[in-house]
């Protein structure tokens, strides 16, 4: 897989991105833009979005944070995440504009087809393709897994133009059920195109393989087989318009 690190201008940082494709496979694929947690463009996270490209699409890891920075976890994780949600409006240009980003270079590169265009977001880049998608971003498929689903700006009606599907763990304590309740009512309210699937009894980072903080964020290897099925024939149907 060629990996290419990508500066941008990101909302008032410059991000630092990476492209991730098959370089041996001719064509032009779809689009999938790939929001990391809270660790940043961390190599885990590159190499997962390479596995989700695969030969099916062509990838880029956003950068939320300015130069592809990067820490080990909390505290510092704790304090970058909180300064972007704090600021929502600088957060969705900085997601937008990874989006941007890599249609623009799929396109120069003659890769990418950008008509079929989808995003996935991990725990707070879950949260971030939320935004994206209640920013009314042209995209045909959001998919938040295991994110932070409340925002202090709801979508409106007729805002979110993507299909949106949210997997979570039912005993996540990072977003409890009143925030999927508060999520599905926003959705309803906004005439989203939705879809929310609960794994019984998963915490919070169920899908990624590195993740152990015990009783709060924990792997588990049967939720996250089902995941990148389920995603991906999400953003299948999502592309055909069968949803």
């Amino acid at each position: 897989m060629a990996v290419e690190r990508i500066d941008y201008q990101a909302g008032s940082v410059t991000g630092k991105g990476a492209l991730v494709w098959n370089e041996k496979i001719s064509g032009k694929r779809p689009l999938l833009l790939v929001m990391p947690n809270w660790l940043g463009v961390t190599e885990p996270a590159i190499k997962r979005a390479a596995r989700m490209a695969g030969d099916k699409y062509i990838a880029f890891v956003g950068c939320m944070y300015g130069g592809g920075k990067t820490c080990e976890g909390p505290p510092t994780s704790q304090e970058w995440m909180m300064a972007v949600r704090q600021d929502r409006v600088e957060g969705r240009k900085r997601v937008n504009a990874a989006l941007a980003t890599l249609v623009a270079e799929a396109n120069k590169r003659g890769i990418g087809d950008s008509s079929k265009k989808a995003a996935v977001g991990f725990c707070f880049g879950g949260g971030n393709v939320l935004e994206l998608a209640r920013s009314g971003a042209d995209v045909n498929a959001v998919i938040c897994l295991h994110g932070d689903l409340a925002t202090p700006n709801p979508a409106k009606p007729g805002d979110i133009k993507a299909a949106v599907f949210v997997l979570h763990g039912s005993k996540d304590p990072v977003a409890p059920k009143a925030d999927r309740d508060a999520l599905e009512a926003e959705l309803d309210g906004a005439g989203a195109s939705w879809q929310m699937l609960d794994f019984g009894g998963r915490l919070h980072s169920f899908a990624e393989e590195e993740t152990m903080m015990k009783g709060v964020a924990e792997y588990h290897a049967g939720a996250a087989h089902q995941t990148y099925r389920m995603l991906d024939n999400f953003i299948e149907d999502a592309f055909n318009k069968k949803l």
